[in-house]
């Protein structure tokens, strides 16, 4: 079911591709940022809670 693109068919899927790795990338940083702040809030409330 893939559309006829014609003579922008190179020009879309790159825009697709670039698109995806994008948001694959956002997504990998938002995963690593919290995985960093959630340990930095674990060792705050430690120290805290000694």
């Amino acid at each position: 079911m893939m559309p006829e693109l014609g003579p922008y068919a190179a020009e879309v899927g790159l825009a697709y591709a670039a698109t995806g790795a994008l948001l694959a990338g956002l997504i990998a940083y938002v995963l690593i940022r919290a995985r960093r702040v959630r340990r930095a809030l674990d060792e705050l409330e430690s120290r805290r809670g000694k």
